[in-house]
């Protein structure tokens, strides 16, 4: 698996974003799943950047990955604020949109771009976010 470290900074998303398409798309994933991969670490970073590190100085974030035939797994990994996934409340998405909250979709987004989504949270140890994403087959 290899391990690349960004400062915890929005002006990092797009380098992260082609970190990951690039290493889907040597791996065989076709055009749609690496939107997919890369939607979800886009997501999961700025969820990071946004609400991990807030009001804290700039951290880091390890992003840690491998692709094969069969399936594209990251691993992204901070230590920023610890973070309860259960405690997030899943979307309204049948009402109005005048009505709907800013954000809370992230974790939504994530959960549905991505074919398995694990996540531990320590004070000791950080916020470990493991998405896995496996490939269509095809005919």
């Amino acid at each position: 698996m290899e391990t690349v470290r960004y400062l915890a900074d929005f002006k990092n998303l797009d380098a992260i974003r082609e970190l990951v398409g690039e290493a889907a798309r040597r791996a065989g994933f076709d055009d749609r799943e690496v939107y997919a991969i890369q939607l979800a670490t886009d997501e999961a970073c700025s969820n990071i950047i946004e609400h991990a590190y807030r009001d804290m100085p700039p951290g880091e974030i390890e992003i840690s990955y491998e692709a094969d035939e069969d399936h594209m797994t990251i691993v992204i990994h901070d230590h920023g604020r610890t973070f309860d996934l259960s405690a997030v409340p899943q979307p309204n998405l049948t009402c109005d949109l005048r009505q709907r909250t800013l954000g809370g979709l992230g974790v939504y987004f994530i959960q549905n771009l991505m074919d398995e989504v694990r996540f531990e949270s320590s004070p000791q140890t950080g916020n470990t976010l493991t998405m896995i994403k496996r490939k269509l087959r095809r005919g």
